[in-house]
């Protein structure tokens, strides 16, 4: 019989916290407003001295974020943790995650705990585990930052129901871009078990923002809504089926946000699994262009038409490469849709345009003044005092925005 070794809450620390580096679904935007300031409790989710600060893909980085085990009784291929891993393996109490939470909190070190962990002994007894611990925060501590439950999609309704009261967002990871991926990859992980689980979230969450009978809001539930992470580069699907998969996650499940891991290979690697990691740059690009189809207008086949992202330029710039005849665009006379299609136009900056040329042309100069990226867009708009003329169609057009070309090297 292996007996695990006594390990120090400082190696604990150091094990989990670096195998919770693998999940990318810890941002905490959407959050419900708490604070102490009114002298009772302890910690912040907003209020003044306290910011959320994030990683150009979009992880926070001002939470505690931790897995309470490593063990685990699933036997996933894309794990490190997997159940046939020899990875260093430990476990916190619900008491040391407490106490860590409280400590870095003290030490202005976090503003929140992101919490997920391991399978141990059955669903039901792990996500009992992280309930504990959320509502000893909650209660017993007074703790009023933000937290993030990793729930776990087989537990009991009743405990991912109480998970929901305590935390500001929980995440059901769907892991792969297909069901056959994972069916392969994962097969003690059932899909359609996933988006049943993330449908009751769903419903919990429309039914906590309902006004009671009596006209008194019921309590809330999962404010900060709820979010996933899909793996990229451990199957063999594209770009297409992944943004597809999300664009179904976003109508069907109101998620806040759907978060995109690249695949990285792990010790002992199962044979079914690829050898070399999918190249960063493309977890990028699927980030930059789901939040296309979110806030832009475009479709998954206008952006992935070919299967794969362009990894040279981002993806409103291949589309607009592709699709010269739509411009130049009249920065004066567009409509909106088609100025958002424009590259180097943020929202924002949208606005901006939209309500200054009520008032006044617009001319070049003021593009930049409303934070338009004028390298990308001028060969795409017509304003007054300039006209791209012949450039939009130039043949060298692309190699303006794309990288040069490097030698390939055979060491």
């Amino acid at each position: 019989m292996n007996i695990m070794p006594a390990r120090t809450l400082s190696e604990k620390l150091a094990i989990l916290s670096d195998a919770a580096k693998y999940d990318a679904s810890c941002a905490s935007s959407g959050g419900q407003r708490r604070d102490s300031r009114d002298g009772k409790g302890l910690g912040s989710s907003g209020g003044s001295g306290i910011c959320h600060a994030y990683a150009p893909d979009g992880r926070c980085i001002s939470l505690l974020k931790i897995l309470m085990t490593n063990f685990c009784i699933y036997d996933c291929a894309y794990c490190v943790n997997r159940a046939t891993s020899r990875v260093e393996r430990a476990r916190f109490s619900v008491e040391e995650v407490v106490k860590l939470t409280v400590e870095f909190y003290r030490r202005n070190y976090i503003e929140g705990l992101f919490l997920s962990s391991g399978i141990i002994r059955s669903p039901d007894d792990t996500m009992a585990d992280m309930v504990r611990i959320a509502r000893t925060l909650r209660e017993q501590e007074g703790f009023r930052g933000y937290i993030h439950l990793k729930t776990i999609p087989d537990a009991a309704p009743e405990l991912i129901d109480e998970a929901g009261r305590w935390a500001d967002r929980l995440s059901i990871n769907v892991e792969m871009p297909t069901e056959a991926g994972l069916n392969r990859l994962a097969p003690e992980k059932d899909a359609k078990g996933i988006r049943k689980a993330m449908a009751e979230v769903r419903l919990r969450r429309e039914a906590s923002r309902e006004a009671s009978y009596t006209g008194k809001r019921k309590a809330r539930f999962a404010p900060a809504g709820q979010s996933t992470q899909v793996i990229v580069g451990a199957d063999a699907a594209d770009d297409h089926a992944i943004l597809s998969q999300s664009t179904n996650l976003y109508a069907n499940y109101g998620l806040s946000r759907v978060y995109y891991s690249a695949f990285s290979p792990i010790p002992d690697a199962s044979k079914v699994l690829p050898l070399a990691r999918p190249p960063l740059l493309r977890e990028h690009r699927l980030y930059q262009a789901d939040w296309l189809l979110r806030f832009y207008g475009f479709e998954v086949g206008e952006i992935a038409s070919r299967g794969m992202l362009d990894l040279d330029v981002d993806p409103k710039l291949a589309w607009a490469l592709e699709n010269r005849a739509a411009f130049p665009v009249d920065v004066n006379r567009a409509a909106k849709e088609m100025l958002l299609r424009v590259p180097g136009f943020g929202t924002k900056t949208v606005q901006r345009l939209l309500a200054a040329r009520r008032h006044r042309t617009l001319r070049y100069e003021d593009l930049a003044a409303m934070g338009a990226v004028m390298k990308h867009a001028k060969p795409f708009i017509v304003a007054a005092g300039w006209s791209p003329r012949g450039l939009t169609d130039a043949a060298a057009l692309r190699a303006r925005f794309a990288p040069p070309p490097e030698q390939l090297s055979l060491f």
